[in-house]
């Protein structure tokens, strides 16, 4: 079940919606079958929030302990790219991994550290290239489409 994507189902969309309600209210307590109240640890809090917020948007949750170790084709789909792409990153020395018997594997912080840098240098790219086409006057000269409005 950790490593399984899970869902929100539709019948559960009003309860999702109440519990962000009352989570955004400040840090709940749990209340145990007999009674005892125990407040949440800030770092449960939190991902609580970003747990029932991403359901409540319709989004599948993953949970992965930090150390656990990724196969090519988990990596590949978590990333959004085919495996043998993956597989030219890794022989590339772009993200590290090791070999478990004959097969590859990534550890998830090397992963998440990997997908940052990427994220970084994607998000330096298009400011670049953003800067330059606004020097060059380019958004001066972009039109409206048709049926679309200035704001």
């Amino acid at each position: 079940m950790l490593h399984e994507p899970v869902a929100l189902p539709e019948s559960e969309g009003a309860q999702i919606r109440e519990l962000n309600r009352i989570l955004q209210g400040g840090t709940p307590a749990l209340v145990g079958a007999d009674g005892e109240r125990l407040k949440l640890p800030e770092a449960v809090f939190r991902l609580l929030k970003d747990i029932v917020l991403n359901m409540q948007l319709g989004r599948a949750i993953v949970l992965i302990p930090e150390n656990q170790q990724l196969t090519t084709q988990r990596a590949a789909d978590l990333l959004g790219v085919s495996r043998p792409y993956l597989i030219k990153l890794l022989e590339a020395g772009e993200l590290p991994y090791h070999k478990a018997g004959s097969h590859r594997r990534v550890y998830l912080r090397d992963f998440v550290r990997y997908q940052k840098r990427r994220d970084t240098e994607r998000k330096r790219a298009l400011n670049r290239i953003a800067k330059e086409a606004y020097e060059a006057g380019l958004y001066e000269r972009t039109g409206i489409p048709e049926g679309g409005e200035d704001e």
